[in-house]
């Protein structure tokens, strides 16, 4: 009993981010407690960037053209990383650029408890990233990034997940970079060895923009159970869901993954619905839509003391990351409720709907804008 309490004692300091770490957890916590009131991450930090208890990090150990404009980025998480996250999931980035922490949100595109030869057999994971016109940090990390980078992670997270033993009978309908998702629950079946019925459809303007072409066809040949379709939008226009029956006779019977555009989902999902198939459907979105612009204003952070003038077209999460705020977020799509901050004074608007927000309510600060003056309490 005397041991336990004294382990306890020692683990505790490192407790919270490794949860498994075993006799290696005992031995950071007792650093901790020799090193107080110094903080022992910052010795840790100097030993390996990768030992953090304050934080999750990740060492960015190789980067890999999938096209023209994506890439895939195979990271060394550090202490603490949870790698039995479930096929689907994705995880938040901070990379530092020029002096300041951005952080977005991709999918993972490993199977669960992945680890690579060529990398010494260490368990790794990965996501892919395709670079947008209007986005800074994806254009950043296609273009730019190098291996050796640190960065910071958040745990892996969502709800659009493959489940384990999967359907007998699954049907995949993605387009440009939604199919990220899709590659972990491909990988982790062909990993498992339990690749049922599956078909796979994905959209992509020219067979160059196709996000791992070359390893959909492998798992075509290799799996008879698994069909891969690729529709060029550039030669064919857009699938037209109407087309269905011709092409996946049995579609009705299958659950559905789907991801992509915007207007794409909510295709699908009308479509779903009316065939009484809504409870079968499950969807992605990497983006919302804006429904309604405020007037923008100054945003303050009350905790920082920091503040920035912004347009009614910019979330508040966007506000706070673009002057150096560690906001809270999770999803960025208004689902997952984790960037939920009080609203201390003025008034936001959702950008959805154009519901409006005031003093003491409770603001998702991904999908609102500022509608005047307004301070957060963060």
């Amino acid at each position: 009993m005397v041991f336990k309490n004294v382990r306890d004692w020692l683990e505790a300091p490192a407790a919270s981010v490794a949860d498994r770490g075993g006799r290696l957890n005992v031995l950071r916590g007792a650093v901790a407690r020799v090193t107080t009131p110094l903080l022992p991450d910052d010795y840790l930090h100097l030993a390996n960037p990768l030992w953090s208890a304050r934080e999750l990090r990740g060492r960015i150990v190789d980067v890999r053209k999938e096209t023209a404009d994506s890439a895939t980025l195979v990271i060394k998480p550090g202490w603490g990383f949870d790698f039995k996250f479930q096929p689907g999931q994705y995880i938040g980035i901070g990379l530092l650029v020029d002096g300041r922490w951005h952080w977005r949100s991709y999918s993972l595109t490993c199977p669960p408890d992945w680890n690579a030869p060529e990398h010494g057999g260490k368990r790794l994971i990965s996501v892919a990233v395709k670079a947008m016109p209007e986005g800074f940090l994806s254009s950043h990390i296609v273009g730019g990034v190098k291996p050796g980078t640190i960065v910071r992670l958040q745990a892996p997270q969502g709800g659009f997940v493959l489940p384990y033993p999967p359907p007998a009978k699954v049907l995949f309908l993605t387009a440009g970079s939604g199919i990220t998702p899709v590659m972990s629950m491909l990988r982790a079946m062909d990993r498992r060895g339990s690749v049922s019925d599956v078909v796979h459809l994905h959209s992509a303007r020219t067979a160059e923009d196709v996000m791992f072409g070359d390893e959909l066809r492998a798992l075509h040949d290799r799996h008879p159970s698994f069909q891969s379709h690729l529709h060029l939008t550039g030669e064919h226009g857009k699938f037209k869901l109407a087309d269905l029956d011709k092409k996946f006779p049995d579609w009705r019977e299958r659950d559905t993954w789907a991801c992509g555009p915007a207007a794409m989902l909510d295709e699908i999902e009308q479509h779903w619905r009316e065939a009484g198939l809504a409870d079968r459907l499950h969807v992605e979105r990497f983006e919302i839509e804006r429904s309604a612009v405020g007037e923008g204003g100054t945003v303050s952070f009350g905790k920082s003391g920091r503040s920035v003038t912004v347009d009614g077209a910019t979330s508040l999460l966007e506000a706070g990351e673009s002057v150096g705020v560690q906001m809270p977020f999770g999803c960025r799509m208004g689902i997952c409720q984790t960037c939920v901050v009080t609203l201390s004074s003025g008034h936001t608007r959702d950008l959805r709907n154009g519901d409006e927000r005031r003093e003491g309510d409770k603001v998702q600060t991904c999908i609102s804008a500022a509608a005047g003056d307004c301070t957060l309490d963060v």
